[in-house]
């Protein structure tokens, strides 16, 4: 059993509304189908981006290849007991929602929410009525997806849980989804047509040049993954390597890749948290979408960790998610639709995809980053080649889509297949950053840097340290 499991509800369990008896599937009445469409053109209005469909073949909206399909009035349901995101994402996951055709364009609805009206008129709240009088009028209970922790927030054994939520699902399902890199973070992009596979090495490679890696060098790398940053740096930089996770299913993967790559003398990797790492120091640290999942309250540890780990001179390369602006995250905290605010904690990425993941500003992250004692070099955005990763992993999910469902279950691939496409618009949209962020720690002034580093290019050969 995987840490996945140590979850209990954070709301009160509802029973299920159960079918008419006798019924394997209910049929639903027309009033129930007039009153679910007033609903979606009050949500949506009546000249929807694309054409939406209902269960009984009515529709309404233009006539486009891709469909927005409303399966069951249950979707309905789900998003009067909890408005906007969380709802309709759960309808999505349930299966009582559904986009047929391009994944990316039936989220173009999103933009139709910003009417959402703060409460029901006559002719809405008539409509409400008719729904929840022949579906039940308590709440849904929410898929098996979602996930509920218990314990401290980022306390070590709540960490874990949230990591296994999302790490520990299925690995012969990462692989079908990340391709033969099993890499799972934004790839490096030449052009748009490189390709998934030659992005994810490309980005490997450039962090390897980035930390100025040498034969015989000891790195640490936080938050592993299956090992593939480990690999390559180890096969073409000649480096020893440790790496760290608390995913089990990860840390098992990763060992037999490495011992299948014949690596097994030069990579270890651990089960364990980056906390309780005891054996530093070490030349350099790559974290790679790690952060992510460190909380806001725990940064300066994270950094004050890291900092301790590395050798005078040592190099750091943090790579991650961020948001845009605003770094006391009074507004970036709540949740939003669109420009809808929404109740805190009722966001789907945080109850389906990252529990207890938090996004931080890159100007937060460089002022704790140096803090901590690092001194800052380099930093780069990278978000449209995050989107580009992003949507060669949604076709890939939608290319072995039978498989993905026979794998993990149909909730599941419906919960990647959305908050993939979706996350690929945010970054296309620059509603979310991501950053890589290169930094030393000083050895009596001393950064080791090269006066104007290349790191689209071989690295330079070992050179004497610059004074600053």
């Amino acid at each position: 059993m995987t840490l996945s499991r140590q979850v209990e509800a954070t709301e009160p369990a509802v029973p299920a509304v159960p079918a008419a008896a006798g019924t394997a599937s209910p049929t639903w009445s027309p009033q129930v189908s007039a009153a679910t469409r007033t609903l979606l053109e009050i949500l949506l209005g009546t000249a929807p981006p694309v054409r939406v469909e209902l269960w009984d073949g009515s529709s309404f909206g233009p006539d486009t290849a891709t469909r927005v399909v409303v399966r069951s009035p249950e979707a309905v349901r789900r998003v009067l007991f909890r408005p906007g995101e969380l709802g309709l994402a759960r309808a999505f996951v349930a299966g009582d929602l559904d986009v047929d055709g391009d994944i990316f364009d039936g989220l173009a609805i999103r933009g139709a929410l910003s009417n959402l009206p703060r409460r029901l008129d006559t002719a809405a709240g008539a409509a409400a009525l008719a729904v929840l009088r022949e579906l039940g009028g308590r709440p849904p209970v929410p898929p098996p997806e979602e996930a509920r922790l218990h314990g401290r927030r980022h306390s070590q054994d709540r960490d874990a849980a949230a990591i296994s939520h999302h790490y520990d699902v299925s690995n012969a399902f990462y692989r079908m989804l990340l391709g033969p890199t099993m890499t799972y973070s934004c790839g490096v992009w030449a052009s748009p047509d490189a390709g998934l596979d030659t992005a994810q090495r490309d980005k490997h490679e450039l962090v390897c040049r980035k930390l100025g890696l040498r034969p015989g060098e000891r790195l640490l790398d936080v938050g592993c993954g299956w090992g593939s940053m480990l690999i390559h740096a180890a096969q073409h930089f000649g480096v020893r390597g440790v790496g760290v996770t608390i995913s089990v299913e990860q840390a098992a993967e990763a060992r037999r890749r490495i011992a299948a790559a014949g690596l097994a003398d030069r990579i270890e990797i651990r089960l364990q948290d980056y906390r309780e790492i005891p054996d530093g120091p070490f030349d350099a640290i790559s974290s790679v979408g790690m952060v992510e999942h460190v909380g806001r309250a725990k940064l300066p540890s994270y950094f004050d960790s890291l900092y301790r780990l590395l050798r005078p001179g040592g190099r750091l390369l943090n790579h991650g998610i961020s948001s845009p602006g605003d770094p006391a995250g009074a507004y970036r905290h709540r949740p939003h639709l669109g420009p809808v605010p929404l109740p805190a904690g009722r966001d789907f990425l945080r109850r389906y995809v990252f529990p207890d993941g938090e996004l931080h500003e890159i100007g937060l992250m460089t002022t704790l980053t140096q803090a901590a004692g690092f001194e800052v070099r380099h930093v780069e955005n990278l978000r449209e080649h995050y989107a580009l990763t992003l949507r060669a992993w949604v076709r890939r999910l939608e290319d072995n889509w039978q498989v993905a469902v026979d794998e993990v279950g149909a909730g599941r691939a419906r919960v990647w297949r959305l908050y993939m496409a979706g996350s690929a618009l945010s970054f296309e949209a620059g509603q979310t950053q991501i950053h890589q962020t290169l930094a030393v720690r000083p050895d009596a002034g001393r950064s080791g840097q090269p006066l104007r580093p290349r790191y689209e290019s071989p690295a330079a050969p070992p050179h004497a340290p610059s004074a600053g």
